[in-house]
């Protein structure tokens, strides 16, 4: 069969390389086309766009590039059409995956959804286009079951594929050694995949940085964002000299990183969840344009941003957002977690781990979409 992928960011392409694994296996004659990044390129999809040059967060943000963004969509249809997929497969990216949706379902595409659109956090009424041009939705959160079936759609909740990721991710003392650590506890800063998130989250985490003369500090670097790129953010910042000497910067090495992070700052997102199951204790940030989060407050229905909150529905690992998200709050919140709170958060995070089930995700999605 010849399959389609559509991933746009950073965790679609981690997730979407685990499903081109799976689904090659299910079906040895497999002919795999995708947007998506590095990580789909080496499971063996052809990768025609990279989502490095899809990212684009925010209201205005999207206003600022939407001519990008049309040209965009006008390739992506004549780039499915060319290729003939017997089934569109979308991760995620409910911005433009959702156009795709509707315009391949009139083409009389085969269209299937992995990892759902956070639907139950805003725009509920977007569930109405899902059930008109998605013929089979498979979701990783548990309670999102239970979200579509309030809107008489059926769901199939395969697993959360970071299960998957991190049971299988060996030690990697290499980390350590490469960039010359000591023994001293290891602060790791995750501030995003975007350029954008990058340096409004960053400059503020780095603040944190002369309070803790006894802890070493490792920036996670994206894997589309040049070491140049975070360099200058730390140099406008103008940390004490002292403080250079304990920053280092991790290139495309996550999770080598947070297996060996005794705390972490966190950006709002996926990288929430992969904290926590690395068992990391984290104090999540989000800070946004004004506008743009001024509007998503009103429009958002959620009572936490981090994935960990959300659940096990409870405030488990704090969130400092918008204003909030101060040096200062950073500071004593980051105290706590290298204090009391650490073994609060830990005993909370075995309870996600119950909550998100057992691992195979990927696996399952595959053989439910080849066996269609």
């Amino acid at each position: 069969m010849k399959y389609y992928l559509i991933a746009g960011e950073a965790s679609g392409d981690l997730h979407g390389s685990n499903l081109v694994k799976a689904l090659q296996k299910e079906d040895t004659a497999a002919d795999i086309r995708a947007w998506g990044g590095d990580l789909m390129s080496e499971a063996g999809a052809t990768v025609v766009k990279h989502y490095r040059d899809l990212a684009f967060m925010g209201f205005l943000e999207v206003l600022k590039n939407l001519r990008t963004i049309m040209r965009n969509f006008r390739f992506c249809k004549s780039d499915v059409s060319a290729f003939q997929p017997d089934v569109l497969i979308l991760i995620d990216y409910p911005g433009f995956n959702l156009r795709m949706a509707k315009w391949a379902k009139s083409q009389g595409i085969r269209v299937f959804y992995y990892i759902s659109p956070q639907l139950w956090a805003w725009h509920s009424s977007r569930v109405h286009q899902i059930k008109a041009n998605v013929e089979r939705m498979f979701v990783i959160l548990p309670f999102e079951t239970d979200f579509y079936r309030q809107y008489d759609y059926k769901v199939d909740f395969v697993g959360h594929p970071l299960l998957d990721v991190i049971a299988d991710r060996p030690h990697n003392p290499a980390l350590l050694s490469e960039l010359r650590l000591n023994d001293d506890p290891i602060i790791a800063l995750l501030p995003g995949s975007r350029r954008q998130e990058i340096q409004r989250m960053l400059s503020v985490m780095l603040q944190v940085i002369p309070d803790f003369p006894n802890a070493q500090f490792v920036i996670a670097g994206a894997p589309a964002i040049p070491r140049s790129f975070y360099e200058q953010i730390i140099q406008q910042t103008n940390l004490p000299e002292k403080s250079g000497q304990q920053l280092y910067i991790a290139e495309n090495r996550t999770y080598d990183l947070l297996q060996y992070s005794h705390a972490a700052l966190v950006t709002s997102g996926t990288a929430t969840l992969e904290t926590a199951l690395f068992g990391v204790p984290q104090v999540v940030c989000y800070s946004g344009n004004p506008l743009s989060y001024w509007i998503a407050r009103r429009l958002v229905n959620v009572k936490y941003i981090s994935l960990v909150n959300l659940i096990i529905d409870r405030p488990l690992v704090k969130e400092l957002i918008q204003h909030e998200l101060t040096p200062e709050n950073l500071i004593s919140e980051l105290h706590a977690l290298l204090g009391d709170k650490r073994t609060e958060i830990l005993e909370g995070y075995r309870d996600l781990q119950k909550a998100l089930g057992e691992s195979g995700a990927s696996a399952r999605a595959a053989k439910l979409i080849v066996g269609e």
